[in-house]
């Protein structure tokens, strides 16, 4: 793995740092293929909209893309995280007197069991862990990710590929690193994310492709058994980018949901894989 911050290679951040300390920063993660940073547009308007909600101060966003198409040259594959911190400060909540912001980059390899997903489908099971209700942080991907860290570790100790994530009401939300969508006919639906969850750079990015399809798509607020009457179900992220769902064992001792069709995993995949 390799690391800069702020422009310059190095793997140390003061422990006064906000991300540190407080988990006080944003960032996303980017697909890094034949020295590209697949949808860059689409993290960068990502990163502002994390930074203008935090009201954290700008960076230069243009020496900042610039950077990151630097740091990938050269690279055939690869997964790029971008970190924005709010800086270096005293203790305390306050962000008075805070020296910052500062810029972390860690660019690492590609996930292999993707490509093999891609091919075979994955498997959910229902997360024990439920997602805390919070407008003023729904939507941005920010550094605060102790609920998909409890997640994960059911993921693992189950050893299932992700898991379905409720809300704290019982409603579908998105997955522990995905978001999800379902379809029923022509009818494709994914969860609203006003509440909670992260809006995703893949899931801009299909919502975009369905708007000129012949799919009509909705963002609703839906409890778990709508997936029992799908068609099929596809998950996703910048990394994926998209995944057929095989099954949900959404409750123990009774039938899995499972879905053979891949109509609409098959249409946004070629799209899904561009730069």
């Amino acid at each position: 793995m390799k690391y800069w911050i702020n422009g310059k290679p190095q793997d140390q951040i003061s422990v006064n740092d906000r991300s540190v300390q407080y988990g006080d920063g944003c960032f996303t993660t980017i697909r890094v293929e034949q020295g590209q940073a697949a949808f860059l547009p689409f993290h960068v308007k990502r990163l502002q909209k994390g930074v203008e909600r935090l009201f954290m101060p700008l960076p230069d966003w243009a020496k900042l893309e610039n950077h990151i198409k630097q740091v990938v040259t050269g690279c055939e594959s690869g997964v790029l995280k971008v970190l924005l911190s709010r800086g270096s400060g005293g203790r305390g909540y306050s962000s008075d007197g805070i020296n910052g912001p500062n810029q972390i980059l860690l660019l690492s390899p590609y996930p292999e069991q993707y490509y093999r997903q891609r091919k075979t489908g994955v498997v959910l099971g229902l997360s024990p862990v439920a997602m805390g209700i919070n407008p003023h942080l729904a939507g941005i991907k920010h550094l605060n990710r102790l609920e998909q860290v409890l997640i994960k570790r059911f993921i693992d100790q189950e050893k299932i590929d992700e898991a379905l994530v409720l809300d704290s009401d019982g409603l579908l939300v998105e997955c522990c690193s995905a978001n999800i969508f379902w379809r029923r006919g022509k009818n494709i639906y994914t969860p609203d994310l006003s509440q909670c969850g992260v809006e995703g750079v893949m899931r801009q990015k299909i919502i975009q492709l369905l708007e000129g399809s012949d799919y009509h798509l909705s963002c609703v607020m839906r409890y778990p058994e709508a997936l029992a009457h799908a068609d099929e179900v596809i998950i996703c992220n910048s990394l994926m980018p998209v995944m057929a769902v095989n099954q949900i064992q959404a409750h123990k001792n009774q039938p899995a949901w499972k879905y053979q069709s891949r109509e609409l995993y098959e249409y946004l995949l070629p799209e899904c894989l561009s730069l």
